[in-house]
């Protein structure tokens, strides 16, 4: 089971985003039969079989073992990722495109670059995966309190002239061998926490 899993297939994320069927992802964090599921959300094991063969066909649930009980074969089933992430490219017709309007003083061209981002390790992680490899990547997440607007924004002028000196200094365009990496750098107020973060924090 992977800590995270990027979903990329559009039918994937649909059937990932019903109700029951998210429910029934989530209680399979551990491994658990149609019928034990069927107890702990109240719906017949058929019912439950029916959602469980929709979580598998995708890739969203495996098979752990089977069980014989009397004339029955109990199939055990569990999630193949303790989370999910909806990749951009399951809405590849409507997935926003940083390239269009750059400005690094809008927050939905920051989301955008978000999007991206989502895209792009998704898709590394699912080759890495199938290669079974790692990706190299690095990140740094902080939470930085201004005295003023002004503070703010000569902190993000200071970040960005650092960051483009750093770039100029370790760019080699003519590498052999090199690869290109990206480097995508956000500022942006902290939202309020969520119910479920709220509670993991507590």
């Amino acid at each position: 089971m992977f800590d995270i899993t990027v979903i990329e297939d559009a039918a994937a994320a649909e059937v990932s985003l019903d109700p029951m069927r998210a429910r029934l992802l989530a209680a399979l964090a551990e491994p658990a039969s149609a019928t034990m599921l069927a107890a702990r959300v109240g719906l017949p094991r058929q019912k439950v079989n029916y959602h469980l063969r929709a979580l598998e066909q995708h890739g969203l649930i495996e098979l752990v073992e089977e069980r014989r009980k009397g004339n029955v074969t109990e199939r055990v089933m569990r999630a193949t990722a303790t989370s999910y992430v909806i990749s951009p490219a399951a809405l590849a017709a409507v997935r926003p495109d940083p390239a269009e309007a750059p400005d690094r003083l809008s927050a939905r061209w920051l989301l955008a670059l978000a999007a991206r981002l989502v895209q792009d390790v998704g898709s590394l992680i699912t080759g890495a995966d199938r290669a079974k490899k790692r990706v190299a990547t690095f990140a740094v997440d902080a939470n930085v309190r201004f005295a003023s607007a002004t503070d703010r924004a000569a902190f993000a002028e200071e970040l960005a002239a650092t960051i483009g000196a750093l770039v100029a200094r370790y760019h080699d365009e003519n590498a052999p061998g090199g690869r290109e990496h990206r480097v995508v750098l956000a500022l942006h107020p902290s939202a309020e926490p969520t119910s479920r973060d709220a509670s993991e924090e507590s």
